[in-house]
């Protein structure tokens, strides 16, 4: 194995791409048969997802997991998707020691671990520890927990953070021409376009003064995201990946005109992992 995994952040949108995958779920297939040829499986996934939250940062250090159905008024047959992974205790109680952090005997997998893990690793074979995020705290405080975690990818962790690129569930009630709905192929408000090339543009540049100051300097940072946790755990991914080496958007995306799939891979193994993509034939169907 490589000595150092690329920290990644997904975008996992509605639930129902564990059903639908869409143009994000075939890249996170290709994402998955990628690394496991470039880097070998890891042996552990760490996971910080804007469903698990806690007010100071907590690891799940539960045996096993389930899928936790945090979600409702959907088709029956996504509440029958299962994705029963490892846990790793001793590995949360490692991580939880040298970093000064409570593991706790729990386990459990929302709804944006699980279905971006079922396209990373669908035989649930690599354990898993959540990482409990904290929404109240700054993007530069969770850039600075993520710093702290960078140790774990160069020992075969790989780190994956799940959020939305842009994230404002009021716009999908948003009328369209004939008066419903905005389906999942509706063109890209200007509001959404605008802040995913400003955030892509600010990665490229490694502006992480302003990338730290989002809500202040990106066009439309409000309205795309209304409250911050769907984006906080990116802040961390990139902490994990270091300051000297440029965020790279691995995959570009929107779903109903406003909700941005985006992908990104962070630390000097990133340029790598987009070079291996970009060579990788499609995904199989989902």
């Amino acid at each position: 194995m490589t000595a150092t995994l690329p920290p990644l952040f997904v975008s996992h949108g509605s639930p129902m791409i564990a059903l639908e995958p869409g143009d994000a779920g075939r890249f996170m297939q290709r994402l998955g048969r990628t690394l496991d040829a470039g880097w070998g499986r890891p042996k552990a996934v760490l996971a910080v997802s804007a469903h698990t939250t806690a007010h100071d940062a907590v690891l799940l250090g539960g045996a096993r997991h389930q899928a936790i159905y945090d979600f409702g008024g959907f088709p029956p047959a996504l509440y029958q998707l299962r994705y029963d992974a490892p846990g790793d205790p001793a590995l949360a109680a490692s991580i939880g020691e040298s970093l000064g952090l409570q593991a706790i005997d729990h386990g459990g997998l929302d709804h944006g671990i699980w279905t971006a893990l079922r396209f990373l690793y669908p035989e649930a074979d690599v354990p898993v520890v959540p990482l409990a995020l904290t929404p109240e705290a700054s993007p530069t405080q969770l850039m600075a927990l993520g710093g702290r975690l960078g140790a774990l990818s160069r020992q075969g962790v790989l780190i994956l953070a799940t959020g939305s690129i842009t994230h404002n569930l009021r716009l999908l009630m948003r009328p369209a021409p004939g008066g419903q709905r905005p389906g999942e192929d509706a063109p890209e408000m200007p509001e959404s376009a605008a802040f995913r090339a400003w955030f892509a543009q600010r990665s490229a540049a490694r502006d992480w003064a302003a990338l730290a100051d989002y809500r202040q300097q990106a066009p439309g940072a409000v309205l795309m995201h209304p409250t911050d946790e769907h984006l906080l755990p990116w802040y961390v991914a990139a902490g994990a990946g270091g300051r000297d080496d440029a965020p790279l958007r691995l995959h570009a995306g929107v779903t109903f005109g406003c909700l941005g799939m985006d992908a990104y891979g962070f630390g000097p193994e990133a340029a790598r992992l987009a070079a291996l993509l970009d060579a990788q034939p499609a995904a199989l169907p989902a």
